[in-house]
């Protein structure tokens, strides 16, 4: 049987922007009729190829194929005008419209005079709503919708013109299993029209569920075309997270698994979260941090980690479940609520959630004990210069400057401040969402040294990395999150970046077991 000719075709694209290769002699190929997965963990150059293929960039080499000829789209007009229609993760809707006016903005049909016609544009509506099997009245405000029904329509408004490439991107982040089915209804429907779908997905089940064909980025990298049942899901995870089993399985992490006796009978945790969860964030969890204990959590990119993050400090509140603080009830709420229970997280968005880069290091490390005290109680200047002198000292903080500018530091500096300033208010339970990502070798060392010694020292940590060799190294116990659900609780004794990734990409049951190991590893490892 011959194979189709592709719908549209990626040569060899490639963009550059300043200091940063985003694309390198990537190829993409979408088919009439096919949902084609775009594969990748945070900066594999998915957003990026996305904006290439619907006329955001420019290519700086490569070809574009369309319907058998080359293509340079001027534009997202352009782009459109030849069928590529998109659906981000977040709706680009306007709730105070009705539905027929979203579907049809700038495309209204209009009379003889000149004017809308609102008769004619609600049938239109009702017709495309229809022909994907949607019971909604067009003329109902927009916002009176839940959200899955709103990523619907945002949908039905890509197809009311000529589509004939439709690009989803995350559209089921926000959605139940209901919905989730929905949708995939709709998809359905438009694959027997002939319509290429580019679906961008982190769900793995969804992704296997629904994909004709996957296509993995990786660092700006084309790694391969696959088909998916030719793919175990094991496989796509090395694929996208760049390392084969065999090096994860060579790390040597040292655990000392010596004394046995140290039992946990008796003892609480500092914190136990129990059925703990947020709709469309992450599902009912439990989890227990002791004292002194790193609990390590694992799982790709749009698992739940940040989540379930945000759930345990109080930044999100939470839908399900209760948190037990030293064995008592506690109602999280708030980050402040947090902070009195001594509570902290480190957001792993440092540029945007943690520095202030126009204030010097000294007022960014004393921010959060100055909140803590109230803003009419000011800290006195000599406090300020005693906290960053003891905090740069011990942490190595260079330029060992306490009026330096946060903005003026490295990555890796500047991370070390975030952990001072936490620091600072003698937390119990520190959680770090992705505290390494994005510096240097060395100072990431430094980092994960300072974490152990924290933890021999009593404090709680949650520990959430995307790199699996750093969560090994680290953690006494880790959480291993899929598609928004704790799907095992393994204790670090004799785990393997093997083991973790076979949990993450397959396991079908909760093996559950909130026990930490007998004894704490001796620092970093590996």
């Amino acid at each position: 049987m011959t194979t189709p000719a592709p719908l549209v075709h990626l040569r060899g694209v490639s963009v550059r922007f300043p200091g940063v290769q985003a694309l390198d002699d990537v190829e993409l190929r979408l088919f009439p009729g096919e949902v084609h997965a775009l594969m990748g963990e945070n900066g594999a150059g998915k957003s990026t190829l996305v904006k290439v293929l619907t006329g955001v960039h420019h290519v700086d080499a490569g070809r574009i194929g369309f319907d058998g000829r080359d293509v340079s789209f001027g534009g997202v007009a352009d782009a459109q005008a030849h069928g590529i229609s998109t659906v981000y993760q977040e709706v680009n809707l306007l709730p105070n419209l009705t539905v027929a006016e979203n579907i049809l903005l700038g495309r209204e049909p209009r009379h003889a005079w000149g004017g809308i016609s609102g008769r004619r544009m609600r049938e239109r509506a009702r017709e495309l709503l229809a022909s994907v099997g949607l019971d909604i009245d067009p003329a109902s405000q927009l916002s009176t919708h839940p959200p899955a029904v709103q990523q619907l329509v945002a949908i039905v408004r890509a197809i009311a013109v000529r589509t004939r490439v439709l690009v989803l991107d995350e559209p089921t982040s926000s959605l139940d299993t209901d919905e989730v089915t929905e949708l995939f209804r709709i998809i359905s429907i438009l694959k027997s029209e002939g319509v290429a779908i580019l679906f961008i997905s982190h769900f793995l089940d969804q992704v296997y569920e629904i994909s004709d064909r996957l296509t993995v980025l990786r660092e700006g990298r084309l790694v391969g075309e696959y088909l998916p049942h030719e793919l175990l899901r094991i496989d796509l995870v090395h694929k996208m997270i760049g390392k084969e089993l065999a090096t994860f399985d060579e790390i040597r992490r040292g655990l000392d698994t010596s004394d046995e006796g140290d039992s946990l009978d008796g003892e609480e945790p500092f914190v136990a979260a129990i059925g703990l969860g947020r709709q469309g964030g992450v599902e009912p969890i439990d989890l227990k941090v002791y004292e002194g204990e790193i609990v390590g959590i694992a799982g790709l990119l749009g698992s739940g980690r940040t989540e379930l993050a945000r759930l345990l400090t109080g930044v999100d509140r939470a839908d399900t479940g209760s948190v037990e603080v030293a064995g008592a009830p506690t109602r999280l709420g708030t980050p402040r609520r947090a902070l009195k229970q001594r509570i902290v997280y480190a957001s792993e968005n440092r540029r945007t959630e943690g520095i202030i880069g126009e204030l010097s290091l000294r007022d960014n490390i004393a921010l959060a004990l100055q909140a803590d005290l109230g803003w009419f109680r000011r800290i006195p200047l000599r406090r300020q210069n005693e906290l960053a002198e003891s905090y740069i000292q011990a942490m190595g903080i260079r330029p060992a400057n306490p009026d330096a500018l946060m903005k003026e530091l490295s990555g890796g500096n500047q991370q070390k401040v975030l952990l001072a300033r936490w620091l600072a208010l003698a937390p119990r339970l520190l959680v770090l969402d992705e505290p390494t990502r994005g510096i240097d070798i060395g100072a990431k060392a430094e980092i994960q040294k300072l974490v152990s010694r924290l933890a021999e020292n009593g404090l709680s940590v949650v520990f959430i990395s995307a790199e699996l060799e750093e969560v090994l190294r680290i953690s006494h116990r880790i959480a291993v999150l899929r598609d928004r659900r704790k799907v095992a609780d393994l204790p670090n004794h004799d785990l393997t970046v093997s083991k973790l990734l076979a949990a993450m990409s397959e396991a079908p049951d909760e093996r559950v077991s909130d026990q930490r190991p007998s004894a704490q590893p001796d620092g970093p490892r590996g």
